[in-house]
This record gives structure tokens, sequence and C-alpha cells, in this order.
């Protein structure tokens, strides 16, 4: 029998969280831990929001799951907000990030097919990019890290460097159907689009009649301190994933389309069982009641602000450690300089300092708070991150 009765797929650490609360955790001991990673992005609002607390229970108590053969008043009315703030004519509700993705790929292939071009079947996706780890998402990357011993994957897939427009541009053939792109890739570095890069991709498919997915299961719903990242470029894509924040922590996602991206998906096309179940919804609406108060975005970039400024009075007292910052908003990340590794700076930021990050490609750390912090966990986490950083010790160069 194996210690645990989990199938072993993660490396599981020694925290064990019983508890939160705000913008802490507890573990089975007490122990207490200053959550900057926020379950990778997800727990938008903190842990314990009184309203979304009160919202799931109120509609648990209510209807928590039908089919999707009935009509949905609770998903059209979430659909309908996230509309009324959005590029988006049309929403697919579904369970989570890679859910979303999948819709999307089938959106794109089908919009080709019923416009009478089933050869434009084939996307161009970026390396280094995160989709979800379905057997369509690991398709649509490149990393060894996911695809080994799944092989044979999807055809259908062009793999360029991330930020390089022109090779993009040249991988455009007679098979292509768009590009899938993160506009901040957060699992493979914490790196941005560029605005050439992102409003490039924009001008390609406007002239080629291809289609623009913009994968913002990180880095959207507010993350970034704008509610969509692609809002910092300008443009506005055909489709688009989204997750983590969405239901702050209860299992959501949603592929979101145009009219004309979506005029493919019709009766019998897509589906899913729990999509959009009554409960989601109940939790997607309170999410949307706090994020789309007047002041709650402003408050996300003001804090985005402060704790990359005093990431920048960080860098110079460590600088043996420390190499760049890189994202938007609350989505930073911190590039290390080998032979520092970011995976074990987490570790001991963890493990010794109480500090909840999370490690992604490139060595860098990610830093993903909750968006509901204030001026008290940022100068929090500055004094955790300093006195880690004074306390670790990289491995010798020998």
């Amino acid at each position: 029998m194996p210690i645990t009765p989990l199938m072993p797929v993660y490396p599981r650490c020694g925290v064990r969280p019983v508890r939160g609360e705000g913008v802490y955790l507890y573990g089975e001991q007490g122990e207490q831990y200053l959550d900057f990673a926020a379950g990778i992005a997800v727990n938008a609002l903190g842990h314990g929001h009184p309203h979304l607390v009160k919202a799931i229970a109120e509609q648990a108590a209510t209807l928590m799951h039908v089919s999707n053969l009935y009509g949905s008043p609770q998903g059209e009315a979430l659909a309908q907000r996230i509309v009324d703030h959005s590029f988006a004519d049309t929403v697919f509700f579904t369970n989570s990030g890679v859910e979303a993705i999948e819709c999307a790929i089938k959106t794109a292939r089908r919009y080709h097919y019923v416009a009478g071009n089933p050869e434009r079947h084939k996307l161009i996706t970026f390396k280094n990019a995160f989709h979800g780890r379905s057997i369509g998402a690991i398709s649509a990357t490149d990393q060894p890290k996911m695809r080994d011993g799944f092989e044979p994957l999807l055809p259908g897939f062009d793999y360029v460097k991330f930020n390089d427009l022109e090779g993009a541009l040249a991988a455009i053939d007679d098979q292509t159907a768009g590009f899938l792109v993160e506009t901040i890739q957060g699992e493979g570095g914490m790196t941005a689009g560029t605005p050439e890069f992102i409003q490039g991709l924009r001008k390609a498919c406007d002239e080629h009649g291809l289609l623009l997915i913009l994968d913002e299961i990180q880095c959207g719903y507010g993350r970034t301190g704008k509610m969509w990242a692609y809002e910092h470029y300008g443009i506005e894509p055909d489709i688009m994933t989204v997750a983590k924040g969405i239901g702050a922590g209860f299992p959501l996602g949603a592929c979101l389309a145009t009219e004309e991206a979506a005029k493919g998906m019709v009766f019998g096309t897509h589906g899913s069982t729990y999509g959009g179940n009554p409960l989601a919804m109940a939790a997607g609406q309170a999410v949307l009641d706090v994020m789309l108060e007047p002041d709650f975005l402003p408050h996300v970039e003001q804090m985005g602000d402060r704790l990359r400024a005093a990431f920048e009075q960080l860098i110079p007292n460590h600088d043996h450690l420390f190499e760049e910052i890189r994202g938007k908003g609350l989505m930073l990340g911190i590039k290390m300089k080998e032979p520092a590794v970011s995976r074990d700076f987490v570790a001991h930021l963890r493990d010794n300092h109480g500090l909840l990050t999370v490690a992604a490609g490139e060595n860098v750390f990610r830093v993903l708070p909750p968006l509901v912090i204030d001026e008290s966990h940022v100068a929090d986490c500055i004094e955790r991150l300093s006195a880690g950083a004074r306390s670790f010790v990289p491995p010798s160069d020998d």
C-alpha cells in the first residue's frame, strides 16, 4: 500500500492546511503561513471571504445541481454579467481551466469547419507555455516534462518562441486556424507578452482570417490590476479562456467568445455534466459582486505597485540571489541568479519563514497574493522575504 491513498502525482510538501482566514493559512498544528501563492492565483478574495461563503451556503441549501438539459437562469445571469464586462458575446462554463482550453480549441476548429475551410485546423502555440494537463492541452505545448510518456499526442499544433512575432508570422500556412497564447506566461516564468507581440498577433489574425485565442486562466480576473490582461494591450481576442480567480476557490472556468468565433458551436458540439451548475454560478456571481466594486481593481493596481516597489528596494540588498522582477499587478515573479534555484528558495521561504510562494520556469518564483491584500500584508511579505534571503544558502558552484 502507498503511504497515502492519493495517486502520487504531486510532490507534496509538509504544509498541511486545515483552515484559512483572509490572506493566512493555518496547518494541523496551528502553524501560520502568509499565503502569497493563493492556490496558484485561485483564491482571489483570500480565504473565508464572508460574501463568497454566504453565497455558496445559501445556494447549496437551495439548488446545487441540475442537468444542462434544462434552462439555467443562474448560468444566463452570470454569463450576461461577464459579457457586459468583456469582449465576449457568449460564454461556456466549465469546471476548470483545462476544460476551458479544450472548449477553445474545439471552437476554433469548428469555426473554420463551418466556414468551409476544414483544412484550417492547426493552432500556433508558444514555447514554455502551460495550458493544462489534458491530452489536448499538453499537445499544445512543447515542454517534455508534460509530454514524456504520453505520446502519441494530438496533431495540429506548431510551436514558436514566445514574444517572437516574426517567428509567429512565418509559421502561418494554409492549415493555420489561429494563435493560442497566454497574454502573460505564468508557469513558464511570469513573462508578459510585449505590446508589439500581442498587438502583432491580433493584426495578423485580422489580415489572414485567423482566430486569436488568449489563455487568461492565470492572468485574467483582476490579477494584473485590470479585469482582463488584454486590456493592457488595447486589443480584444476572439476567444478567451478563464478560470482560477473566476470562482475564487470554487471549481469554475469559462470559455468566452465573440458571436462570430463561436458560430460553429451549435447543439451537440460540446457539453459538460457539471459545467454551469447553480452552486458554481452563485460563487461566480459573488466574486463579481466584489471585483466590480468601483475601488476593487484600482486597489489591486495600487497594491501591485507597492509590492513591486518593495521588491525593487529589496533586490539590491541581495543581488547575489535576485536578478529581475517580472509580471504585472499582483502577478509578479522574481528571477533568481544561478546557482540559486527558485524551487529551493520557495521551499526555504515556506519551511523556515512561513511565506508561501510558487516556483515557475526560467528560475523564477511567483508571488501571487490574494487580490484583497493591504499595506500590512505587503510589509509582512517583505519582512519574511528579506529574512529568507538573508538565511538562504545557495548551492556551491563547485
